[in-house]
């Protein structure tokens, strides 16, 4: 995916398609697409502009060190529209909640939108999780495209259902004209995933793992258990809280869905993601979360915003050069994490830990939204 100026190392990282291949020379191509990114932005979204200039960075003409950028709270786009490119160019627009509350509106063009799903193949490629040729069930817990076109996690689902072949496709929480509302519905959503069972074919599913829980619940409470085998897998994302308050940790989570459904417990994968960010970070087979070479993360404190070091816990801070649409590039989320490195799976690079969010008020998205269904 070669791109001419301005854009010639932003296209030469992303024509890497090992993601995890962390090197000087990766290191190197990600400073300078960055300032691409920044140059960009700079010039074409005066809003940002002003925001550099508030903080100092006013000298285009000079590279910066990624971790130099300002970076915008993730929490502006649910007050501002920013954008880089006409309206004539977006491609798509998406918004973070599914229901209610204050939605972040993020727009992609073609650019964009061709990068994020080239970088989405490769990253669970390099995890061993993209077969084309290979016919799969998916069973999505978000919410119905069709309907829900644009909301961040349908989108998401979307790609992730283009890892693979496609037998069929079920979504779980389904628009219910009758209260012009999402409705999650249990008992089809069981009979849908035993019926998967009897299929010859691997499944994968998708999404909320609270409403897994859920069908977990009633098929152990009516004795059945499913084998679905070492080709299924189950990519989870949006918190461990399971209902109202009960909340379990990810490990006892793996060894529930191995006994129920017959999936090794190195196949479930955690997926962590934001709709204002755009970079998806996937557990690996030892259950850690991942940066591509195709993003940065840092953690730092959150009154100094001076980095706190691997193994502490800071505010979460991430960086990518691949948007040219709206200027998230350098991004301060209201996630608490722990950066880490040496990983058990071998992958160089850092992985991270979420611990929690900051604050009191919760920054309500997708996943928020969803598990106010199961109350």
């Amino acid at each position: 995916m070669a791109e001419a100026k301005p854009f010639e190392r932003c296209g030469q990282l992303f024509d890497i398609n090992r993601a995890f291949a962390h090197s000087r020379e990766t290191d190197r191509l990600f400073d300078q697409a960055m300032n691409e990114a920044l140059r960009w932005h700079a010039a074409r979204c005066p809003d940002y502009r002003a925001f550099l200039g508030e903080c100092g960075l006013t000298d285009f003409t000079r590279d910066y060190a990624p971790e130099e950028i300002p970076p915008l709270l993730v929490t502006i786009f649910k007050e501002f529209r920013l954008a880089s490119v006409p309206d004539r160019q977006v491609k798509i627009e998406l918004t973070s909640s599914g229901t209610g509350g204050r939605k972040s509106a993020i727009i992609l063009d073609n650019r964009s939108y061709r990068r994020i799903m080239l970088i989405l193949n490769n990253i669970f490629d390099s995890l061993g999780m993209v077969n084309h040729a290979q016919k799969v069930n998916y069973l999505c817990f978000t919410y119905d495209p069709k309907v829900a076109g644009n909301v961040g996690t349908a989108f998401s689902d979307k790609g992730l259902t283009g890892l693979t072949g496609k037998r069929s496709v079920y979504y779980a929480i389904r628009w219910k004209e009758e209260v012009k509302d999402f409705e999650f519905d249990l008992e089809a959503t069981v009979k849908k995933l035993i019926a998967f069972g009897k299929r010859p074919e691997p499944v994968r599913i998708l999404g909320f793992p609270a409403y897994l829980w859920q069908v977990c619940n009633r098929l152990e409470e009516a004795g059945i258990t499913l084998d679905f085998g070492k080709d299924s897998y189950i990519i989870t994302g949006g918190g461990w809280k399971m209902h109202k308050d009960q909340e379990v940790s990810k490990d006892f989570f793996k060894d529930r869905v191995e006994r129920v459904l017959g999936i090794p417990r190195q196949n479930l994968r955690d997926l962590f993601g934001m709709v204002e960010h755009g970079i998806p970070y996937v557990d690996c087979e030892a259950g850690r979360l991942h940066v591509p070479i195709y993003a940065r993360a840092l953690t730092v404190d959150p009154e100094t915003y001076k980095p706190v070091g691997d193994g502490n816990e800071g505010l979460l801070y991430l960086m990518t050069p691949y948007l040219s649409s709206y200027p998230s590039i350098s991004l301060l989320t209201t996630d608490r994490a722990i950066i880490e490195g040496n990983c058990p799976c071998g992958r160089p690079g850092k992985t991270f830990r979420i611990v929690g969010r900051a604050g009191l008020n919760k920054h309500k998205g997708c996943a928020m939204t969803a598990l106010d269904l199961l109350k």
